[in-house]
This record gives C-alpha cells, structure tokens and sequence, in this order.
C-alpha cells in the first residue's frame, strides 16, 4: 500500500448477546453496564473501557421521554472530549489501527446507539 493512502479501518459492531466470530479480533464492550442475563465467562471481552461510555445521566436522557439522537450524539461527542475518555479513546484508536475490533453494545438497534457516534469517532481522521 502507498505510503500516504489511507486504511480502512477493521471496525465493527456486533451485540454483546450474538456469539462470538472467529474474525472479530478484539472484542471490547462499550456500554457502561453489564449486559443483563449474560455470563462474564461467555462475553469473551478482552477490554472495557468504561470511560468511553455514555454518563449515566445522558444515557437516562436518551432513553427518556426528551431523548433525540443528534442531541444525545451532540452531549456524546463533548463526554468523550473529557480526559478520562479522550485517554481511553486513543487507546481504542490504537487497537483499531492494529485491527480488527469488534465495538459490543447490548443495544438493541446499534445504528441509533452511542456506537454510531464511537465509530465515527474512531474512524474520522482527528482534527
């Protein structure tokens, strides 16, 4: 590959619940809590960052009756400029630049989940 072209990122996202693939590659679940009725021992996670999910407070607004998705993904996107995120954010971005990972969310439809907004963020170039 040229020197300057750029790579694609080997990045996915798959729910926590959906067994595991031979071709996930690092496995990181990116929701705050545990996903309900699932054994640690069968998650297979290698990471969990913690830092990078959405506060509990904006997670609440969202699924709340005033939550709207370019505002959650607005507040989102300010959460992980934090140092604490911004850290654990690079932190991803390596893992991703060595690829693949797989981003696990127990969200039921991850298009309109905080793994949108993650995904992105992985893969824009930084300003």
């Amino acid at each position: 590959m040229p020197r300057n072209a750029a790579r694609t990122p080997d990045l996915r996202v798959r729910r926590i619940y959906d067994p595991p693939e031979p071709d996930d590659g690092t496995r990181v679940l990116v929701d705050r809590l545990w996903p309900r009725g699932l054994k640690k021992t069968d998650a297979e996670i290698d990471e969990w960052p913690k830092a990078l999910t959405p506060s509990t407070e904006l997670r609440r607004w969202y699924h709340g009756t005033e939550g709207e998705y370019e505002e959650f993904r607005r507040r989102y996107e300010q959460e992980l400029a934090a140092p604490e995120a911004a850290a654990a954010l690079d932190r991803l971005r390596e893992l991703v630049a060595a690829g693949p990972v797989t981003l696990l969310t127990a969200a039921k439809d991850p298009s309109h989940s905080h793994t949108t907004v993650l995904e992105r963020a992985l893969t824009t170039p930084e300003h």
